[in-house]
């Protein structure tokens, strides 16, 4: 591919994750230029497109993906409609970055991430959290050795929204089998600490055996603005081995008192421990405690001026400084003529094939082996 100077981006849908995080990550960066938007409710992308100085909207997302002009595709839209826009968007030889899931069935995501390596296209998921300045720095401390050799790795992801039934629920199949619990929490929360896990451990889990609930049966749901029986997980848990040997577990829970978005990651070692939490408290939106053997007694640690984006703090947004690192990120990778980037396809599918092992193990009431047998979800 001819190299890029300056990376032209158009952003498929006009949402409110894409007003909060990804428009303002890419208005951040001087190395790119936001060139249109697309959405169907035309008129949402219009009203976006005066905000933010976007020159080009369109109705439809083939109409921005047919494009020649544009580098890189942002898929924002609605889960079910990831994988065909991310396909059409590679297909089209644009880099791609997608909000999480690529698709439901991890295979599908390993054949976009194929494809797009065929093409020399780059591709990169909407894994937040693991761009927090201080999940980046406690990343770097557990390269440098400051835990050891890594034991126990514990992620939560807690998130009390939906604890009242009234609050209407987004992103569910309302046509969905009432009669068998759905998928909900495990992969709308549980990604982004499953991919952190991945992380900071070094390898992934090797075999899993975990548990989905509903304890909030009925709820408001959004897209038909009535009380619906809603048979989801709105809490799940699982335990698991990594390939290294370490062990882990990760609870996620819509239903679990606690303050958006309630992201915490702790890992113990031979040598030390630290616990990072995204957690919006008094102002603050991330905090990194550390403790070692010869000093038991947890400290907060100041998270280096380095792992933050021009202008961030602490008490900024967690949407903007966290996505605003991811958008850097990826525009150095596309910039760079270097290997697979970080936090790509790979790594989603990655993630999603352990949702779909804990999703198994629930079902059949088993520890489940990672990787999955072929046809193991079909």
């Amino acid at each position: 591919m001819a190299r890029i100077e300056k990376v032209r981006v158009g952003v498929l849908g006009a949402g409110a994750w894409a007003r909060f995080a990804h428009i303002p990550g890419y208005q951040r960066d001087p190395r790119c230029e936001l060139v249109a938007i697309a959405d169907p409710m035309i008129e949402r992308a219009r009203e976006f497109a005066a905000e933010f100085g976007i020159p080009s909207v369109y109705a439809s997302h083939e109409e921005l993906i047919a494009r020649e002009d544009i580098h890189l595709v942002d898929v924002c839209t609605p889960s079910a409609t990831h994988f065909d826009l991310s396909w059409a968007a590679l297909e089209a030889g644009k880099h791609v970055l997608c909000e999480k899931p690529v698709a439901y069935d991890y295979t599908e995501t390993l054949r976009a991430a194929a494809f797009a390596r065929s093409k020399g296209l780059k591709t990169k998921l909407g894994f937040t959290f693991r761009y927090s300045p201080a999940m980046r720095y406690m990343k770097q401390l557990i390269d440098d050795g400051f835990v050891g050799t890594p034991f126990i790795f514990n992620g939560f992801e807690q998130n009390s929204q939906w604890l009242d039934p009234q609050n209407p629920l987004r992103q569910v199949d309302v046509e969905a089998d009432q009669s068998v619990i759905q998928v909900s929490s495990l992969e709308g929360y549980g990604a982004p600490i499953m991919d952190i896990g991945h992380l900071f451990m070094g390898s992934r889990f090797e075999q899993v055996v975990g548990t989905m609930k509903n304890f909030i049966p009925e709820r408001m749901v959004r897209q038909t603005g009535t009380m619906m029986r809603m048979n989801i997980d709105d809490a799940d848990i699982f335990i698991g081995e990594f390939a290294s040997g370490a062990i882990g577990s990760i609870q996620t829970s819509f239903v679990t008192v606690g303050n958006y978005p309630g992201i915490e990651a702790r890992v113990y070692g031979s040598k030390g421990a630290l616990i990072c939490r995204l957690v919006e408290e008094n102002g603050i939106c991330e905090t990194l405690k550390a403790a070692t053997g010869d000093q038991v007694e947890f400290r907060e640690l100041e998270i280096p001026e380095r792992f933050y984006p021009p202008g961030g703090n602490r008490e900024e947004s967690w949407r903007s400084l966290f996505y605003a690192n991811l958008v850097s990120s990826f525009i150095s990778e596309i910039l760079s003529d270097g290997p697979e980037n970080e936090g790509s396809f790979v790594d989603g599918a990655h993630v999603q094939e352990l949702i779909n092992a804990v999703e198994l193990s629930f079902r059949q009431r088993r520890w489940v082996a990672i990787p999955l047998a072929p046809g193991a979800i079909s």
